[in-house]
């Protein structure tokens, strides 16, 4: 079996196995065109002391995020065998936003992706979608993971038309991973990180964010707008 929570409020889901064929645990608010028309999102979710296996994502959030996704926290989860341990995902043509979400203390074994955050992800229920309803994904923050035997660490694409922005990672640590060139795949993606092993790509590698004084900001800003 596997846990979704839709367009969903004051939600607590904890202390779990499950071993299935999809992602363990989801959170979603809708579908393109006819999540944007009902608009409710799913707000104010824990996902505590998860652990299991699947060919998928061990917690997901979207990709069906037209309604908004805010106010997650996910802590305690162990996944192994797996083909993504954090899965953040959505599309244009969604609209909506992830915003204000927290994950801590993921303990990752053998899985393909560690942490994904795309904007690339999932299909359309038909052709009526608007490709200009673009998500807005903003304030991720990730912290206090550790992974074994990860192919690749990380893997974080943002939208030309927008951007990701303060993604916050944290006391990260990938050991024994697969990936030859770069372990970290970013685009259109901006944020901050400290602590993290390997290397995150350059656009999250400064601890203080990058373009900070060419906008004016003092140096620890955005470690300061950060759950870190």
């Amino acid at each position: 079996m596997h846990t979704n929570a839709d367009s969903s409020s004051n939600v607590c889901i904890e202390d779990n196995f499950m071993s299935t064929g999809d992602d363990l645990v989801a959170v979603k608010s809708g579908w393109d065109e006819y999540g944007i028309a009902y608009g409710r999102p799913s707000s104010n979710i824990t996902i505590r002391r998860l652990s299991g296996s699947s060919p998928f994502a061990g917690v997901a959030i979207g990709s069906e995020t037209s309604g908004g996704i805010e106010n997650v926290l996910v802590e305690h989860v162990t996944v192994s065998n797996t083909g993504t341990g954090i899965h953040i995902k959505t599309n244009k043509g969604r609209g909506g936003y992830i915003r204000n979400i927290t994950v801590s203390n993921i303990n990752l074994n053998t899985v393909r992706t560690g942490i994904k955050i795309a904007g690339d992800v999932g299909d359309h229920p038909d052709k009526n979608f608007n490709p200009n309803a673009f998500p807005v994904v903003d304030g991720l923050t990730l912290k206090d993971v550790w992974g074994d035997n990860v192919q690749l660490p990380g893997l974080i694409r943002g939208l030309k038309n927008s951007p990701f922005t303060r993604i916050c990672l944290s006391n990260i640590k990938f050991e024994n991973f697969k990936q030859q060139g770069d372990p970290w795949k970013c685009e259109d993606v901006s944020g901050y990180s400290m602590e993290v092993q390997p290397l995150p790509c350059t656009e999250l590698a400064s601890p203080y964010g990058p373009n900070l004084l060419i906008h004016g900001l003092p140096p620890g800003f955005l470690k300061s707008r950060c759950n870190v």
